[in-house]
């Protein structure tokens, strides 16, 4: 009896570790790496962007084909035209390369839920890809562009993304995960960041795109998209982006300006910034309390500063906080304009005070276009380069 058991447990053990039972050879997928969503009628338009394996290969080196294909088909549902579209493709259409996903302004407007319920719920979807908003242009288009120094333009827009808000401020980089946390949250509406094309679109779509120095077009990132529930209601402009990740403590570094007490402009990098937001409730009002500190390296001086006296250094500090309070109000400025709590505040005040905001949270919004907001900026200046004043003043004329 001991033996049979024993049997029966080792044969068991080996069905269920036979591991491989659903292989698939890489040479029968079709690695799909973006996609994007635009509105056809009353159906939507799937565009897939899959990568032509042997055109990026090192090894095999390149034949003069387009480094990707895109393939596109319509459907009453997204999963209908991905599904629609295989009877076109060579190969079955994998999915867990995704990187980025480009929705068009109209379905934005429109609302953007149904169409991200398929890749929330696929299991061979992973949840690191970047989403983002086609501005102005067809989400098609984008996927379109052939790019230069990145050969997969969904690497080229994932890259530059992660690169861009990591010294930019004005960009943010949203993964599905944290848009659709942003989408059911009760105290915050989400944002995505805008993508247009530059140039002459049609010519950049052939690979006499990547032929010189200068491409005929390009992807840039461009504004934030700020979404009302899943309805996109409006675009911050790149201070209001700035504004918009300061609050959010999405700011690791990045570039300003101001205008010196003489005439002309000083340029700072900004190094470890910190924002933290408090809220509490003030004679049964809500209100908030912003605090924002960051290091500044001077990077240029194009007005005549004497940088060696501490009294410029003080007042050219308190400017800074100046302006960097005008930047944050413009932001939040524009987001009680369009009715959207896009920074969360709610959420703050929830945590500060449940029993209040449960008066609230129905009709949050409104709310936050009359909540108090009080900023603190403490930025200071650590460092003013190799040298102390600018040669500029001492250049011929």
């Amino acid at each position: 009896m001991r033996r049979a058991s024993i049997f029966f447990m080792t044969a068991l053990c080996l069905l269920l570790i036979t591991g491989c039972w659903n292989r698939r050879e890489l040479n029968d997928l079709a690695l799909v790496v973006a996609m994007s969503i635009d509105k056809s009628d009353d159906q939507y338009m799937v565009t897939l962007q899959v990568v032509d394996a042997g055109e990026v290969s090192s090894k095999i080196g390149t034949s003069g084909r387009t480094p990707v294909i895109t393939y596109s088909e319509k459907g009453k549902h997204v999963f209908e035209a991905i599904r629609k579209m295989t009877t076109g493709t060579p190969r079955k259409l994998y999915f867990s390369h995704l990187q980025m996903l480009v929705i068009s302004e109209d379905i934005a407007k429109e609302g953007i839920s149904k169409s991200l319920e398929f890749l929330s719920r696929d299991h061979e979807v992973r949840k690191d890809f970047f989403v983002v908003i086609a501005k102005e242009e067809q989400a098609k288009s984008i996927l379109e562009n052939i790019t230069s120094l990145e050969k997969i333009p969904a690497q080229k827009m994932k890259t530059s993304l992660e690169t861009s808000q990591k010294v930019w401020a004005p960009t943010v980089a949203i993964q599905i995960d944290q848009l659709i946390a942003d989408l059911t949250s009760e105290g915050s509406n989400a944002v995505l960041t805008g993508i247009i094309i530059t140039g002459n679109p049609t010519t950049g779509t052939t690979l006499k795109n990547v032929t010189k120095t200068s491409s005929y077009s390009n992807l840039k990132f461009q504004g934030v998209a700020v979404f009302k529930k899943d309805k996109l209601v409006g675009w911050l402009n790149e201070e209001e982006s700035k504004g918009y990740n300061y609050i959010k403590d999405n700011v690791k570094s990045t570039v300003a300006h101001i205008e010196c007490p003489g005439g002309g402009d000083l340029v700072m990098e900004v190094l470890r910034s910190k924002t933290k937001v408090k809220g509490k409730v003030v004679n049964g009002e809500p209100s908030i309390d912003i605090h924002l500190s960051a290091e500044i390296n001077i990077a240029e001086v194009e007005c005549p500063i004497d940088l060696s006296k501490i009294e410029n250094i003080i007042e050219l500090e308190q400017s800074i906080n100046e302006k960097a309070i005008s930047v944050l109000e413009a932001s939040i400025r524009k987001a009680k304009e369009l009715g959207s709590d896009i920074f969360g505040f709610g959420e703050v005040i929830h945590r500060a005070d449940p029993q209040a905001w449960r008066t609230w949270k129905t009709d949050w919004n409104k709310h936050f276009a009359e909540t108090a907001v009080t900023i603190h900026s403490d930025f200071k200046i650590r460092r003013t380069g190799i040298v102390s004043n600018s040669f500029l003043d001492k250049v011929k004329e």
